[in-house]
């Protein structure tokens, strides 16, 4: 809210929203929130939570946005790694022009990831460790650099059962993902290292970068 810095009654669009772990809290603060996500399931989760005249959910793809949308949204967040996941990369690019699509001009973006410089300045191919229940839990990654896909096997093992699964992600630097933005008529005023109050360094795992729309 403070890199947001918008009056109350501001409308936001939180996607993908989840659970509803960043919707529900700027609601309780005052803005008009509406939330969007691909997954009914976390969608269920969030309405449980309760929803209003500030609070709103969404069942959708944030590849296509409501048509009604547009021009709409004083700020869009995305947040807390949830970019970079679908197969091909040119549907990142469309999700970014649909960001800058439902801003209202002067509107502002704030996404949240993974940085590409600092995640393979600290890469581990593999670790694993230990939770409070005695569960064993193993990672091995590997990366690939023409892509910039990171790919991740997960194993556990403990007192409630053992299984696998994988997953992948596109990682970007801030200045792929500013390239991006300034195609769909963004531009980037800020970069931090995360949600720290310090700059983005080439060594920060994580960034937060503010886009705002053009007037």
């Amino acid at each position: 809210m403070d890199v947001l810095a918008l009056p109350a009654g501001s409308r936001i669009l939180d996607v993908p929203c989840g659970q509803g772990r960043h919707a529900y809290p700027l609601a309780e603060a005052g803005y008009q929130v509406e939330g969007l996500d691909y997954s009914k399931p976390l969608i269920d989760k969030a309405r449980a939570r309760g929803t209003g005249p500030q609070l709103k959910y969404t069942i959708g793809d944030m590849r296509k946005l409501p048509a009604r949308w547009t021009n709409r949204f004083d700020a869009v967040v995305n947040l807390f790694t949830s970019f970079g996941f679908f197969t091909a990369a040119s549907d990142d690019a469309r999700t970014i022009g649909e960001f800058a699509r439902v801003l209202k001009p002067g509107g502002v973006l704030v996404w949240h990831g993974g940085s590409r410089d600092g995640v393979m300045a600290k890469f581990l191919s593999r670790d694993w460790w230990k939770s409070d229940d005695g569960t064993m839990i193993g990672h091995e990654r590997a990366f690939d650099p023409l892509s910039g896909i990171l790919s991740i096997d997960t194993a556990w093992e403990g007192p409630s059962g053992s299984g696998t699964r994988s997953h992948r992600i596109r990682l970007y630097t801030a200045s792929r993902l500013a390239e991006l933005c300034l195609d769909a008529g963004l531009v980037v005023e800020e970069a931090y290292d995360g949600f720290r109050d310090r700059p983005l360094t080439r060594r920060s795992g994580e960034m937060m970068l503010v886009a705002r729309k053009g007037l």
